[in-house]
Parts: structure tokens; C-alpha cells; sequence
């Protein structure tokens, strides 16, 4: 069992390869044979995102619950006294962008230029990324091309291809324009990459509609995207990479989800039947939580309490009603057939960087202005940015401050707006974010 020093609940943790298959099957033994006691009564299943190093991960589940643990222990939040928590870490290998300033131990900012160097350095620090068997040696073949991109059509086109085949191809949907990125001459991809993409900062208001655009390069409301100060085929390039890295670990992230958390939790279900549980998932880790939730289509749905998604990396459009007059939203299901008994919580925010980045530079390749998009009416904006959207289910509000009367329903989703709170992507360990998880547990 994994042992992290000071955390306030029981802390257990299994860890998963990128296919979904336990890394360590002694992790779900002790896993198992905890909840098997019957000590607990509601178990946080916690997945992360956004991180190379584990510890970064248990860092970040430390000092979620540290909130959690000060709201429960102070009785904010009426019930808890009754319940007995325990906590699931998953951990799960993932990537973070190329565009380093946007994670929290990044060093590189929105303002470095974009350099052969720089773009080489990218390439190096994507090998052993993806899931082809040989694409490090299509990124070897790429990196030869980066000085050629400038002046070479061929080369920019060769560079697209060799990029685009780097991840597999399983889950692509109209939601965020992978089915056009693989479609696209590679030409007109690097073409329409090489505009400015630019988040605008949204209106301060319910869920953050923008009241207004402003050009790209200025900082008001800081969610600037990714290439939003420069155009250029360089620029392109690290677009491409950018979102290749998204659609890699958007994967992935539903692969382990859909798979390997999803079995685990039968198993925990088939051991503990009375057991509560509460699937929490920040960045991508709110794309595995939602696919651990959505399940394999040949078994019935797992039993899901609540689901909280804090800053989550997926579409706006995810739970969406024909968001497209034709399409739903790839977790639809997720609601239809009511597989989260309780309610679902989705923190946003117009100040989370790093949710801009993978939807403006759809709409760039959508053939869209993506300086003029971002907000909830982009059709491909983030869910951790602007909410659920046409999800006749959801209602929007703000995230309240501790002791507020939050009405939470079953089966409804609620945008949860934090402007004036978070102010990053991975600024989530607050205490009025910890109410509102408590207070959702409680109405189950």
C-alpha cells in the first residue's frame, strides 16, 4: 500500500501501463482486500492528468484531500460526520504539452520564440510518447525536416504526415476535429495551423460567455492559447504537435479509463457491494474518470455515485445533445442511461490556460478564426472552460463559497464557474471546490 506522508484519509493507489492493464496486481490485491473489511463507507476514485512524474500526482491528490479532510473535519458540510472516507489513487501515464509554461512546473513561456532548436527540443521530448511502435523513428524524421519548414512546401507537408501517424487512430469524432485532422492535406493542415490560435477571456459572469475579443498578445483574463502570439509555419509546427500530444492522451486517457479503471471498480463493487463511489478527474484525468463511467459496450454500466470533473480536459460538446444538429456528444450515454446515480460537478473557469490550448487550434483546423472563438459558443470549446454545453441536463451557476445552499439533483450536471477562484489549470485545491464535492456526496 502506498504511503503518503500526512495524507488524511486511507490512501490506496493502482497504477496503470497506457494500454489500461495493472502495472502491479498486488496494488488491487491490497485494494480489494481493503474494502473487503467493510471499514469504509464512501471511497474518491482520483485520477490526474497533466503529469510525467508520479509524485506530481500524489502531490496533487494531497493536497486536494488536505481541503476535503478541513471542510469534513469541521463539520462545513452536515452529514459527513456519518460517513468514513477512503481514497483511490489512479495514476496513469501521460504528457504533458510541448507548451510548457502552462503546466505548473513548466519553464518556457507564451512569449519564447518559436525556434528550430525549440522545435526539435519538443521532438526530442516526445519520443517514447506515443503508443506506434515506431514513432521514434518517425520523430528522428521529422526533426530533419524543421529546418527545411520554412521555405520547403514538401517538407511542411512531410512534417504533417509524419506527425499525424504518430498515435494510434481510435477515438476519432467530430467533437474536437480529429476527424478533419486526419483528413486534411498536410499542406492545408500546416497552413491552417500557422494562424494565431488565442483563447479570448470570458465574461465574468454564470459560465463565461465572452462580452468581449481581445487580439492576440494581450494578457487581459490570461487565457492565452497556445500560438496565440505568433504565425508562421514554425508556429504551425508546434500547433501540430501540440494537438497531436492532445489526441494521444485523450486516448489514452479513455483507454485506461474505459478499461482498466472500469474493471477495477467491479471488482471493488463485486467485493464491497455497499461501498459509495466518487470518481474525481482532473485535466484528462476528467476524460478517464468519464470513460471509466461510460464502461465497454458489451458490459452493463458500473454503479457511480457522483462524478466530479475538476478542470477537465474534453469537449464542451461531450455531453451534448445532437450539438452539431446530427451528432451527440461521445459520453452522451453517460447521462441517457444514467450511469452516475447522483449528481455530476464541472469546475470552470476562463483562466485555465492549458483547456484553451487543444480548442482553439481546432477550430484553426476547422478553417475557423480561432481569435474570434474560445468561449461556449466556439463549437469546440473545453468543457473546463466553458461547462457542459447543449446538455439539456446541465444548469449553470458559480462555485459558492463554504456554507452556501447548493440544491444538487440526481442525474443533473451542474457548470460550476470559478472565475474569481481558480486561476490556473491545476489551481483546484480549494476549499470551496471541497464543499461543493462534500456536499454532492451527501445528497447520495
Amino acid at each position: 500500500m502506498a504511503n503518503i506522508s500526512g495524507f488524511p484519509f486511507q490512501y490506496l493507489e493502482v497504477q496503470f501501463d497506457k494500454e489500461g492493464n495493472v502495472f502491479d496486481q498486488s496494488e488491487v490485491d491490497t485494494v480489494l482486500n481493503f474494502v473487503s473489511q467493510h471499514t469504509v463507507t464512501d471511497l474518491f476514485v482520483i485520477s490526474h492528468g497533466w503529469n510525467n512524474d508520479m509524485d506530481e500526482a500524489r502531490g496533487l491528490y494531497k493536497r486536494f484531500f488536505d481541503r476535503v479532510n478541513d471542510i469534513a473535519s469541521n463539520e462545513k458540510v452536515p452529514g459527513t460526520d456519518s460517513r468514513k472516507f477512503a481514497v483511490l489513487g489512479i495514476l496513469w501515464p501521460s504528457k504533458k504539452f510541448a507548451e510548457e509554461e502552462l503546466i505548473p512546473s513548466g519553464a518556457a513561456g507564451i512569449s519564447s520564440a518559436v525556434t528550430v532548436d525549440f522545435l526539435q527540443k519538443q521532438l526530442d521530448n516526445l519520443k517514447g510518447v506515443f503508443d506506434k511502435a515506431d514513432a521514434d523513428v518517425d520523430i528522428e524524421k521529422a526533426k530533419q525536416l524543421v529546418p527545411q519548414l520554412e521555405n520547403s512546401p514538401k517538407a511542411q507537408r512531410d512534417f504533417a504526415d509524419l506527425i499525424r501517424q504518430l498515435p494510434n487512430r481510435r477515438e476519432i469524432n467530430p467533437e474536437d476535429a480529429s476527424d478533419r485532422f486526419f483528413a486534411l492535406d498536410g499542406t492545408e493542415l500546416m497552413k491552417r495551423m500557422s494562424k494565431p490560435a488565442f483563447a479570448p477571456p470570458a465574461h465574468s459572469g454564470p459560465v463565461g460567455g465572452a462580452s468581449s475579443i481581445s487580439s492576440p498578445g494581450t494578457s487581459s483574463g490570461g487565457a492565452a492559447g497556445i500560438g496565440s502570439l505568433f504565425t508562421g509555419i514554425k508556429s504551425a509546427a508546434r500547433n501540430l504537435l501540440n494537438f497531436t500530444t492532445y489526441y494521444q492522451m485523450k486516448e489514452r486517457a479513455g483507454v485506461v479509463g474505459r478499461s482498466g479503471v472500469n474493471q477495477l471498480i467491479r471488482k471493488i463493487q463485486t467485493n464491497a457491494p455497499e461501498i459509495k463511489i466518487h470518481l474525481i478527474g482532473h485535466s484528462f484525468g476528467g476524460r478517464l474518470v468519464t470513460a471509466a463511467a461510460f464502461g465497454p459496450d458489451d458490459q452493463p454500466p458500473i454503479k457511480v455515485n457522483t462524478m466530479s470533473l475538476l478542470q477537465a480536459a474534453f469537449s464542451h460538446n461531450g455531453f451534448a445533445q445532437r450539438f452539431d444538429g446530427s451528432h451527440d456528444g461521445f459520453f452522451r450515454k453517460v447521462i441517457t442511461d444514467s450511469r452516475i446515480a447522483g449528481p455530476i460537478l464541472i469546475t470552470c473557469s476562463k483562466n485555465d490556460k492549458a483547456v484553451g490550448i487543444a480548442y482553439p487550434l481546432a477550430s484553426l483546423i476547422a478553417g475557423q478564426n480561432a481569435s474570434d472563438l474560445g468561449d461556449k459558443n466556439d463549437p469546440f470549446g473545453g468543457i473546463g472552460r466553458n461547462g457542459a454545453q447543449k446538455t439539456p441536463e446541465a444548469s449553470d451557476g458559480l462555485l459558492e463559497p463554504v456554507g452556501a445552499a447548493y440544491q444538487f439533483q440526481t442525474g443533473k450536471l451542474y457548470n460550476l464557474n470559478g472565475d474569481t477562484l481558480i486561476m490556473g489549470h491545476s489551481d483546484i485545491s480549494k476549499d470551496e471546490i471541497a464543499y461543493a464535492l462534500l456536499t454532492s456526496v451527501v445528497s447520495t
